[in-house]
Formats: structure tokens, sequence, C-alpha cells
């Protein structure tokens, strides 16, 4: 397979208190509010790393009312800890009361919205998690089960009262084995007078401002990208085609694009292989596709010793992006049974990147051969990797791992070609078995920034599959996108 494969498919606690959205109760005289109107927040906190006398935090806020310009998030640590150094937020302390304030690039919090901070602590004795938090004043509370609030409005001769309820998002479990539904073909080519294209390939999907904004590798007579973008998955297959080659990007060899926002800069990054780098573009407006700006590298001294070291025949590609509350990491695979990641401060983002190791490695190149996806689980201190394998029959597939941070370290989860995390034998193809390979995409994420998370409970995959009666030069395989949906959710 590695002759047909030159620059191919390229293409992965201490204390936790979760406390869910409720909608805070409000009383006025003579004024009709309704209960939708009213604030309203929720807060994620954990402590998943500790040591003698120190410890690291993440906070997450979440908006679950109206929409919020500057925020401040108050809390009460009872056992003497005390705040050292945070990020993603200014933060003071006064005895035990701690106090968050938004920095410039974060203040704003729309309703569904959320902002992340972290900090690093010390302690003694013992590092229990603060009890309750408020956000501008208004108390952070909640439960498991629908809450149920009113709102109240009072006058000389009347008091009406309306009822809301709020419910936390569902919520489940990976499952120790996948099943799949697959669509038929989604997405193929649109050849034009300068684009003779034969394959769209390698997606990047997130959903934003009410439609899906897909990104993919197109080959004529070399790689480069296209961007399509769709309210619903029945428009896909008619939505145009914007080859990203007519714009600053250029016209030179480009493919296995992955974008997101990255909340910090208020830019949404593309980032994709050249050949020889990992590289990037930005952009304020994802739905304008000439907008993105010309093509920056991330490794100013290309590429990294360890990789050379390991690579041997493979090539290294298929670049992906995830940052916790701290860092950010650039993850990459090079075809012969590696999978690398490099790391960088979210405030040094997109510079710096250093520290590049081998995160793991398999003696089968096959078994560990590219596309790598690393996601966030939503609402838990868990991570999911995905990574493209070649099976015994030659087909494409995914295995997939679990770890508590980015890090690692990961544990096996759906591995093996007899219980993998997409492979054809776990597809149904109500429309027919189109494809018996599921090669590089992506999940529809959750959210859309760097954090990539992910929901349990609406697993979708967008993949490239192809003609199982296909052969011939790799590079011009007729590759085309189509949709799984897990069947087998536990939500």
């Amino acid at each position: 397979m590695l002759s047909l494969r030159r620059f191919t498919s390229r293409r992965a606690k201490l204390a936790v208190a979760a406390l869910t959205p409720v909608v805070a109760l409000s009383v006025l005289t003579g004024v009709s509010v309704p209960a939708s109107a009213a604030p309203g927040c929720s807060v994620a906190y954990s402590a998943p790393s500790q040591w003698q006398g120190g410890f690291t935090a993440n906070v997450s806020i979440t908006n679950v009312g109206d929409a919020v310009n500057g925020w401040t998030l108050t809390w009460s640590f009872t056992a003497g800890q005390q705040v050292a150094q945070a990020w993603n937020a200014d933060v003071s302390q006064s005895g035990g009361q701690v106090t968050a304030r938004n920095v410039s690039y974060n203040a704003s919090i729309p309703t569904g919205g959320r902002v992340e901070f972290g900090f690093n602590g010390s302690w003694t004795g013992s590092n229990p998690a603060p009890a309750s938090f408020s956000l501008n004043g208004i108390p952070c509370t909640g439960g498991v089960n629908p809450t149920t609030t009113t709102s109240t409005t009072t006058s000389s001769s009347t008091t009406t009262s309306t009822t809301t309820t709020t419910t936390t998002p569902p919520t489940g479990n990976l499952p120790s084995s996948f099943r799949w539904s697959s669509s038929g073909i989604l997405i193929s080519p649109k050849p034009d007078a300068t684009h003779a294209n034969v394959a769209v390939k390698d997606p990047s999907v997130v959903y934003y401002n009410g439609k899906y904004h897909v990104f993919a590798s197109t080959y004529t007579n070399g790689y480069n990208l296209m961007y399509t973008s769709f309210s619903d998955w029945s428009q896909a297959s008619s939505a145009p085609h914007t080859y990203l080659d007519t714009t600053a990007i250029g016209s030179s060899y480009k493919a296995a694009p992955h974008v997101f926002y990255f909340a910090p800069q208020n830019l949404w990054y593309l980032v994709y292989q050249t050949g020889d780098n990992a590289a990037y573009s930005t952009t304020t407006d994802i739905a304008n596709p000439r907008s993105w700006s010309a093509p920056k590298r991330f490794y100013a001294n290309g590429m990294p010793q360890i990789v050379r070291d390991n690579i041997g025949d493979g090539y290294w590609v298929d670049f992906w992006v995830v940052c916790d509350t701290a860092k950010c990491y650039l993850f990459s695979s090079d075809d012969n049974g590696h999978i690398y990641r490099s790391e960088t401060t979210v405030a040094n983002y997109p510079n710096g990147f250093t520290n590049t190791v081998i995160a793991m490695q398999d003696s089968n190149q096959n078994r560990l051969f590219e596309a790598t996806n690393v996601y966030k689980v939503q609402g838990r201190n868990q991570y999911l990797l995905l990574q493209e394998a070649i099976g015994s029959d030659g087909r494409r597939w995914f295995r997939s791992w679990t770890a508590p941070a980015i890090t690692g370290p990961w544990t096996a989860l759906a591995d093996s070609e007899s219980n993998p995390f997409a492979r054809s034998n776990t597809v149904t193809f109500p429309s027919g078995q189109w494809t018996r390979d599921i090669s590089h995409g992506e999940l529809v994420r959750s959210g859309h920034d760097q954090l990539m998370e992910i929901s349990l409970c609406n697993m979708r995959f967008l993949y490239q599959g192809m003609d199982p009666n296909s052969g011939g030069d790799y590079n011009r395989l007729p590759w085309r996108l189509g949709l799984l949906t897990q069947t087998n959710s536990t939500c």
C-alpha cells in the first residue's frame, strides 16, 4: 500500500464539581419578565493535576441565560488554597474569596456559550473543590434532574406566574463497541474548467451559525483544498464548491484540512499539510472562503528530528490541533506506525510548537497508519483518540483509545478489526453498500472551538469512501464523502 500512498489521504480528578443549568427567579413589580430572559449559569470545576503542595485547576462557565458581555466569577476556597498563576482570566484572591474576571478576548458569552480558564494553586492539608460559584452576582446552581423555576409579575391587582423547565443536556458513555448506519454518497467532485477533480477526501467539518462548513482535499493532477456549506445534510450534494487554490492559500500542494475557531484570538484556523510541513491560514469569517490568509508554517525549522529519525519510508501527514486551558497540541502521523505530538502554550499559539514526542507507536505500520483525531468528551475529563488503519483485507478502518488528558495515557477502547471504532463490518448501508472503506474523516463536534468537544449522544462521522471495485493509482481513486450515524448510543 505504501507504494500507492505518496501524499495520499494524509489525513487525533482529584476534584470535580459540575453544576447544571438553572434559570434564576425574577420578581419585578409592574413589569412582566419572561423566564426565558432570566440569567443563569453552570460551572464545571476540576483539578486534573495535583502534587504535594500544588495543583492545576480548570474552570468552565456555561451561560444558559441572556448573553453576557463582561463577566466576573466568584467562589470561596475553604481549606486555605491560594491561586498562584492563571490563564484566560484575571484572577485575584482576598482570604478565601476568589474573583476571576474576563480578559479582552473572552468577555462575551452568548446564550448557550462557554468560556474556560485555568490556574495553578497551592494547598496544605486538603484541596476540596469549591461548593458554589456566582457569575456577575447570580448563583450558578442546579441539579441533574429537570429544574422548574417561576418568574412572577406583581401589580396592585394581579399576580401572574410563568413556569419554565430547564433540562440538563443528555449524557451518555462511550460504549465498548460501536455500530453505525451510513448515508449514501453526500459530496462528490464538482469539476469545472480548471479543476478536473476525480476525488473529494479528508473532510473537516464544523457546525456554526446554522450551517455545516466542510473543507476537504481535492485531486486533479495534484492536491489542493475545497470548501462547501449547507444547512442540512440533504443539501450537501447540491451545495456549490469553492476551490481554495483561487484564494490567498495558493495553488501549490495543500491537503488534509482541519478547521476550528481559536477563541482566544477570535480567529478561525484552517490547518493543512504542504508536503514538507504543517501550515495554517486564518480568517474572521468562515462563511467567506475567499477571506483565508496566505499560508504560514507551524515549524520554523521544518520536520522535527524525532520525526526524521522514525519516519522511515513513510510521509509526514495529517496535522491536528487540540487545546486544553493551558496548552495547545499538534498531532501528526507518518504512515509508518507513529503518532507524534508537539506542544505550545495557549498564549503563544500558533507559535512555539516544540517538545515533539512519539505519542503512540506500533511495529505494524498498517495498524497505526494516519488520520489522527483527538477530541474532548463533553462534560468529562476524558479524551478520545481515533486513528486510521489498513485492515488485513487492505480496506481502511478506524481504531480508538481514551485518556484522562491530551497527553495520555491512552487505553484501548475499540481497536481491533473484529471490534473497531468504525469499519464496514459494523456499518449498515440502508441505500446500498457503496464503500468497503471507512477512511479519513472527522466526528461532527458539539462545539467549534479549539477544545474539539464531542457529545456522546449524537455521534456522527463524516468520512471518505469509494466504489469497492475501484483500483489503480491511489491518488486517482474516486473518493467520495458520506456520513455515519451511531446506532447504539448509550444516551
